[in-house]
């Protein structure tokens, strides 16, 4: 992973006790640099409305597993084609703070730069975000909630937060603690 010098990658899947929703982490280099595709969900959608957020989502019944899962929601989101993206593993299993199910994230890289197409229903906003751009501290701010702490990312005037910023940051070896 040094070479889009990302971290904490793992060739294994989460383990998690129950169900789980899993995302996509979609990489792609741009002018020589990484970027990350993300998403603004809808006000109108019923979770999530109005987040940034990974293409991803809940479990159909025939999907074989998280990766499957992820593949279909980003193809279903925006435009993805399953095939062109090469898998380099898994983030650590997040939950999330409005429904505790936790998220798979599957990390994977698209050879060239991807003709997206969002879904009018299920993405307000694309975002194609340089990694160096995310590494930067300055952009970041954190406060403890419930005891935990949750990171804050403005994003050409949007804010990146909650279980999407724990993965930015876990992605790119940013601390994840408040200090």
């Amino acid at each position: 992973m040094h070479r889009l010098n990302i971290h904490g990658v793992s060739d294994e899947i989460p383990n998690t006790s129950g169900p789980s929703a899993a995302v996509l982490v979609p990489i792609y280099r741009e002018n020589g640099a990484a970027h990350l595709i993300m998403i603004k969900r809808p006000m109108s959608m019923p979770t999530h409305a109005g987040d940034i957020a990974f293409p991803g989502g809940r479990p159909d019944p025939g999907d074989a597993g998280p990766v499957a899962t992820a593949l279909r929601e980003a193809q279903e989101e925006v435009g993805i084609i399953p095939g062109d993206v090469y898998l380099l593993g898994f983030l650590p299993a997040v939950d999330t703070v409005q429904f505790r199910l936790p998220v798979v994230p599957v990390v994977g890289f698209l050879d060239g730069v991807p003709d997206l197409h969002p879904s009018e229903r299920e993405v307000d906003r694309l975002f194609r975000t340089p990694l160096d751009e995310l590494r930067d501290e300055s952009g970041w701010r954190c406060e403890m909630w419930w005891g935990h702490p949750v990171w804050f990312f403005d994003l050409d005037g949007d804010v990146l937060w909650g279980a999407t910023a724990w993965m930015v940051r876990e992605l790119l070896g940013l601390s994840l603690s408040c200090q």
